[in-house]
């Protein structure tokens, strides 16, 4: 399993309210959303972690290389249009990944689902793709999944029918079907990674969802207080080294 944190975006909102820093440095209870998300994957066994970062984030690209995470951390500088675009780069400069969990960096949920997540993407092998997933919503484009009594997806939604229950998490774990769909997907003009997930069910792959309790995806100042709100509940701050 490989693990990969797409971190290229430019955290507009946050900077509009005043944050100066490149958003992946935003902190919690004083530990950076990045450095956190390295330390659980790192707690899982991770032999390296692949990160991608704008060019413009020369604060983040400098505590990547100099932090000593206890990992290997494998950084990729690119400026791209998208999180679908940033996977599009990890994915084309390592062709000899099988199954890889990605996430964006700016997602908050508890270590404890995270492990049980792992666990069950490794237990359904055929799984192509498995997609972390939330019953709390508080985005504001959320993407909603519609699944089965056996949580497998038939759609993904930009508004709500009345009866889908959970939203994207930002949390992916892909196989190589769905890998090799990233470049398909890019090239038939997809710039959107629900699109990209949309893209999957077209093809017929089989997609699952798993449920995490709570997912905070962290946009603004407000979210990260709900963020630190959510891990002090839960019992888990971020891991520190």
């Amino acid at each position: 399993m490989e693990y990969a944190i797409i971190a290229a975006g430019e955290g507009s909102r946050l900077k509009e309210e005043g944050h100066t820093l490149p958003k992946p440095l935003l902190p919690l209870f004083g530990i950076p959303m990045i450095e956190r998300l390295i330390g659980i994957f790192a707690s899982q066994y991770a032999k390296r972690i692949h990160i991608i970062v704008n060019s413009q984030s020369q604060e983040l690209i400098d505590f990547l290389q100099e932090h000593d995470f206890k990992v290997p951390i494998v950084l990729y500088v690119k400026d791209t249009e998208s999180s679908l675009h940033s996977l599009y780069e990890l994915v084309k400069v390592n062709p000899q990944w099988n199954a890889i969990c990605v996430t964006t960096t700016d997602t908050v949920f508890s270590e404890r689902d995270f492990i049980d997540y792992l666990n069950a993407f490794t237990y359904h092998p055929r799984v192509d793709a498995y997609m972390g997933v939330t019953s709390f919503v508080d985005d504001e484009s959320p993407l909603y999944v519609g699944v089965n009594e056996y949580m497998e997806v038939e759609i993904f939604a930009d508004s709500n029918t009345g009866e889908m229950t959970h939203v994207s998490g930002g949390i992916y774990g892909l196989r190589r079907k769905a890998l090799d769909c990233v470049a398909d997907s890019v090239a038939s003009g997809n710039t959107r990674m629900r699109n990209y997930q949309r893209y999957l069910l077209e093809q017929q792959l089989e997609v699952r969802a798993h449920r995490f309790g709570k997912i905070v995806d962290v946009d603004h100042l407000k979210d990260r207080d709900a963020a630190e709100v959510f891990l002090a509940e839960i019992g888990e701050k971020p891991i520190q080294y």
